[in-house]
């Protein structure tokens, strides 16, 4: 895992937790990316280490996650797209390059669209299209079928760091795919001390959240946003399933002719190795650095 420094940003509320993978030269361009529901900013370090130091790298623990886990609220989307401008605007080089994984995805294109002149073009990672919700769900019920296990996980203890590393790495989704980058990034989600150790993201965040994308401004953004977009799309799942989030038809069915974003998919990732694998991260840096112009 190559080198970073952690810095803290003003936010509303307090300090927004920042990991930095500085470039090689200091006028390089600079891209800030965003992670996932129950993410941390080291999700992004497998990129960081594939973009070989042409651009300067910025990802936030989002609020109530890792090292901003004691931002309090409130939390949704909209408030991560504000803390991604506040970030933005701590950098002081005019707009930058705005990336987004899962989650972070639907907070880039909402942040795109409500703070326009910090952002150029967009890069959705497995995210930023959803669908509204069944009608018949409550909201508990809705954030179980959509991040149920992760939820799960939130409420759990492990007796040590073995452990945790065990529980995932029996993961489907990292059975594979494991990696050093990986560990340091699963590790840096846990908090307290053996032998109760916890993950530091805050339920009542992961729930806002989680019910938030629904919500018709974070579900229309995509079709307002300022800037080109493009979307890569897993062709497997969270638990490495054959069916991932997106297909051709879901991705029709979503008729996104006339907007800014252009799909594309990536073979042969699932949800996470998308963006912690070898193959996804090198797509994911290639389309990065072609964005930023490095």
């Amino acid at each position: 895992m190559i080198p970073y420094e952690e810095v803290q940003v003003p936010v509303a509320g307090g300090e927004l937790a920042v990991l930095r993978w500085p470039a090689r030269e200091p006028d390089a361009p600079v891209v800030v990316a965003l992670h996932g529901i129950t993410a941390n900013a080291l999700s992004w370090g497998p990129v960081a280490r594939l973009l070989d130091g042409r651009v300067t790298l910025v990802a936030p623990d989002l609020r109530g996650r890792a090292g901003s886990s004691a931002l309090p609220g409130p939390y949704g989307i909209t408030a991560h797209a504000d803390d991604a401008a506040a970030v933005a605007a701590a950098l002081g080089t005019g707009r930058v390059v705005l990336a987004g994984h899962s989650m972070g995805a639907f907070v880039a294109a909402l942040a795109a669209v409500r703070h326009p002149e910090r952002f150029g073009p967009l890069l959705l990672v497995d995210g930023g299209i959803g669908f509204p919700a069944p009608t018949h769900l409550t909201p508990d019920e809705l954030l179980t079928a959509v991040i149920g296990p992760a939820m799960d996980r939130l409420s759990m203890t492990f007796p040590d760091r073995a452990a945790y590393r065990s529980f995932w790495q029996v993961h489907p989704a990292f059975a594979d795919a494991w990696s050093d980058e990986v560990d340091a990034y699963i590790q840096r989600d846990l908090t307290g001390d053996e032998p109760a150790l916890r993950s530091t993201c805050r339920i009542e965040a992961v729930r806002t959240d989680g019910i938030g994308l629904f919500d018709e401004e974070v579900l229309s953004a995509v079709r307002k946003l300022p800037v080109p977009a493009t979307l890569l799309w897993a062709q497997r799942g969270l638990m490495d399933e054959e069916q991932g989030l997106y297909d051709e038809t879901r991705l029709a069915a979503a008729d996104l002719g006339g907007t800014r974003l252009t799909p594309v998919a990536v073979p042969d990732v699932n949800h996470y190795t998308v963006l912690t694998g070898d193959v996804g991260g090198k797509e994911v840096a290639r389309r990065l650095l072609d964005l930023s112009g490095a």
